[in-house]
């Protein structure tokens, strides 16, 4: 875990590609697959930019993604939930019970 004051910084970070939905704040992530290395390599088009190493096959890209984002927040993987973009590049992440 990561300390208060550098959680609340890597979202702010994050703010980009934050926003309000129904379901609770929600990330907008558009993930490269394949890519050499994990990494959380900035944004694009309001998104944020990751890279795994994954193939995107059997959501092991998915799940690569929602560790690396988890790991970057200090959070367990379990306080994300994919919401949409299973299947695609783009995806929008539920960020649960992070206030």
């Amino acid at each position: 875990m990561i300390a208060r004051d550098e959680f609340e910084a890597r979202l702010r970070y994050l703010g980009p590609a934050l926003r309000q939905e129904k379901e609770g704040t929600v990330l907008a992530v558009t993930v490269i697959p394949h890519a050499p290395h994990n990494a959380v390599a900035g944004f694009r088009n309001g998104s944020l930019l990751v890279k795994v190493s994954a193939a995107p096959e059997k959501g092991r890209a998915n799940e690569a993604m929602l560790e690396l984002i988890a790991e970057f927040l200090g959070t367990a993987p379990s306080k994300l939930r994919l919401l949409r973009g299973q299947t695609s590049r783009n995806k929008l992440v539920l960020l649960q019970n992070m206030g």
